[in-house]
């Protein structure tokens, strides 16, 4: 339990409630000043284990699908979805919000997980986290959406697989992504582009095209 407060304490003492920049109907606990988290990320490592905290920023890949599922309703109304790398919850919230039947938020780090329940309490939500690795499993959702999941190979190879796989079982598969370098482009098309404002420490820009893709010949 004491290990649960002090992730909660440390994402109170280092984030601001503030709307997401491409979906304002959405609030989330992020960092103000990227490049100070990431700093204190690397001197407290080993005192605290802390991750590099990909749940205190809106990637673009998450705020365009979150956007596309805003606009969209109909993608997950009355549906159970799961949100892979989901982070701080942005898109899995942009879900319940848009009124999936259920919504699961997977991540492999534990302050993501605090991180989803801070941010899904501030929305009003609900969202079931998975502090777990999903990647080659089948629970038989109806639709799988993972945004920002292609700036590592290995990474990239193993989700993309596992998503091509859940969308021939005949689930509907979105991911949010701004082109990155290991981006399975030649498996998908794009079905919708936006320009999103990001952090410029972590993108080196202050906009980024993002894009909503499918898997090429998916419906």
């Amino acid at each position: 339990m004491t290990q649960i407060l002090d992730r909660e304490a440390f994402i109170r003492a280092h984030t601001r409630l503030l709307p997401a920049p491409h979906a304002p109907e959405i609030l989330l606990h992020l960092a103000d000043e990227a490049t100070e988290l990431w700093q204190k990320t690397e001197e407290e490592l080993g005192e605290i284990g802390l991750p590099p905290p990909f749940w205190a920023f809106a990637w673009a890949g998450g705020q365009a699908l979150a956007r596309h599922i805003l606009d969209h309703p109909e993608l997950v109304v009355a549906k159970t979805v799961l949100d892979v790398a989901s982070g701080s919850g942005l898109v899995a919230i942009a879900a319940a919000r848009s009124g999936a039947r259920q919504v699961e938020a997977c991540d492999i780090d534990n302050f993501a997980g605090v991180a989803m329940r801070l941010n899904a309490e501030a929305n009003g939500v609900v969202l079931h986290p998975r502090i777990e690795n999903l990647i080659g499993r089948d629970e038989g959702w109806d639709v799988v959406v993972a945004g920002d999941v292609s700036y590592e190979r290995d990474m990239a190879e193993s989700v993309t697989d596992w998503l091509a796989a859940l969308r021939r079982r005949g689930a509907d598969v979105l991911i949010g992504d701004p082109g990155r370098t290991y981006l399975a482009r030649e498996r998908l098309v794009a079905i919708a582009e936006y320009r999103v404002p990001v952090t410029r420490a972590l993108e080196d820009c202050e906009i980024k095209r993002a894009a909503v893709w499918r898997f090429q010949g998916a419906g």
